[in-house]
């Protein structure tokens, strides 16, 4: 008995939930721990209290929510992957298309769930990269497939750094330089060098031009 709840609670995958939403965590913490391998060891629900709240947790897979307060999406998974390598991420995201999921995984990620999937599939999918594997719904993996099939022509924005790619979503949402830099604790003369690279690489003109851009792109941070 003894060796068995030794075994027991080395298979035991601790994770955290991170999603600005209550009702949200509360549905992932039941689906979690209904599975007898599987236990919630943390909650956060902005991107600055992740990183804080991760310092004093044993984590082996974060559930990650793409659209949460805080820094930025790609910034908070790059930051949890250079403090933390060695937890796995799961993200978690309300969108379907392709490029989330191509900037998830080329940032770290491990897997790419879209909420509207079933509990079981995230008990799945959550297993799979605990394991060491990824993770990729059926149906974003034939989607990706066939972007891979199309003529390697690379977008203008797909050129941006990722802090780049970011002050482009931000402007194109129509924020202003200094609410960017207050944003993202940058210096308003910072935000506006990037604002400079960004119209220069894609070759565009003004904000206008940027936020047509964002919108007719469907880009998102």
């Amino acid at each position: 008995n003894y060796l068995s709840s030794i075994s027991e609670l080395t298979m035991m995958i601790n994770i955290f939930i991170a999603d600005d939403h209550q009702m949200v965590r509360e549905g992932i913490r039941r689906i979690v721990e209904d599975k007898d391998n599987m236990q919630v060891c943390g909650e956060a629900e902005d991107g600055e209290k992740l990183v804080e709240l991760l310092k004093t947790a044993s984590v082996d897979v974060l559930l990650l929510d793409i659209s949460m307060p805080g820094p930025g999406f790609l910034e908070t998974l790059r930051r949890v992957i250079r403090t933390y390598p060695e937890i796995k991420i799961l993200v978690l995201s309300a969108h379907a298309e392709e490029q989330y999921a191509k900037r998830s995984f080329k940032a770290g990620a491990k897997g790419y769930l879209t909420k509207n999937h079933s509990p079981e599939e995230l008990v799945v999918a959550i297993e799979r990269i605990n394991n060491g594997g990824k993770y990729i719904s059926q149906t974003l993996a034939e989607k990706l497939a066939f972007e891979i099939d199309k003529p390697d022509l690379e977008q203008p924005h797909e050129s941006l750094s990722q802090r780049e790619y970011q002050i482009l979503c931000l402007l194109g949402s129509g924020k202003t330089v200094s609410i960017i830099a207050e944003d993202l604790s940058l210096s308003p003369k910072t935000v506006s060098t990037y604002r400079s690279r960004i119209l220069e690489k894609m070759n565009l003109k003004d904000n206008s031009e940027i936020m047509r851009y964002v919108m007719d792109n469907q880009l998102e941070e």
